[in-house]
């Protein structure tokens, strides 16, 4: 259960992202853009920052999206998506430098992972950044209990 004070989403919008990311990643890998994959970046970056509220992709769901749709049955906790925004940006950062530095096979594996992730998300709400937050959680709780 969230805090009290944890910020909470509609779980659609997350995927909805995720849909977005996976068509942007897979046009990555196409045209093997390191600047359309510092642009996924530098969305991945405002999602895990500053929080998926101010996301590009948030706002458009947001926008244009939720308000056609039903009310959510529930809402979730934003932190473990928040997370898998971070996990993202890791891996488009060490992609856009695989490509920029020519290191093109970098580039191809970072983004390639990264699409796996995203589409899993989109297609099937299976959010593998998400799981390993909560898995980071519990094992951190486990060695604080243990201490």
């Amino acid at each position: 259960m969230p805090p009290a004070n944890a910020a909470l989403v509609d779980p659609r919008g997350p995927r909805f992202a995720a849909a977005l990311t996976s068509v942007v990643l897979a046009a990555v890998l196409l045209t093997g853009s390191g600047v359309l994959l510092a642009l996924q970046a530098a969305v991945f970056a405002v999602g895990a920052l500053a929080g998926l509220q101010y996301s590009p992709y948030g706002l458009i769901y947001r926008t244009l999206v939720r308000p056609r749709l039903a009310p959510p049955r529930e809402l979730e906790d934003e932190r473990p998506p928040r997370f898998a925004q971070g996990v993202g940006l890791a891996f488009a950062l060490t992609g856009t430098v695989g490509y920029l530095a020519g290191a093109d096979w970098l580039g191809l594996t970072a983004t390639a992972l990264a699409l796996a992730a995203a589409f899993l998300n989109a297609a099937f709400g299976y959010c593998l950044g998400c799981e390993a937050y909560l898995l980071l959680r519990r094992g951190g709780a486990r060695l604080g209990a243990g201490a």
